[in-house]
């Protein structure tokens, strides 16, 4: 039963990542004054969010401001608009 336990852990890496995604989509959204789903469903259609998952901790070690304008960038070079 420990073992099982043990597996369904997650790594510290993976906690960081999933903390930082939830923080740095609402920041988004509110810095182009979108509701969170937009926001997601947004970065998901123009790439962001697949940036953000690959880049994630580059991005979380920039001021959050940078961070939403490098996802914005993203987005907007694969077709974004907003």
């Amino acid at each position: 039963m420990e073992a099982l336990e043990q597996k369904c852990e997650l790594d510290r890496e993976t906690l960081d990542k999933v903390s930082f995604i939830t923080f740095i989509i609402p920041v988004f959204a509110r810095a182009y004054k979108m509701n969170k789903q937009n926001a997601y469903l947004y970065l998901k259609k123009y790439g962001g969010l697949e940036f953000l998952l690959e880049h994630w901790w580059t991005l979380h070690t920039e001021d959050h401001y940078w961070s939403t304008r490098e996802l914005y960038e993203v987005c907007y070079e694969n077709g974004g608009l907003k």
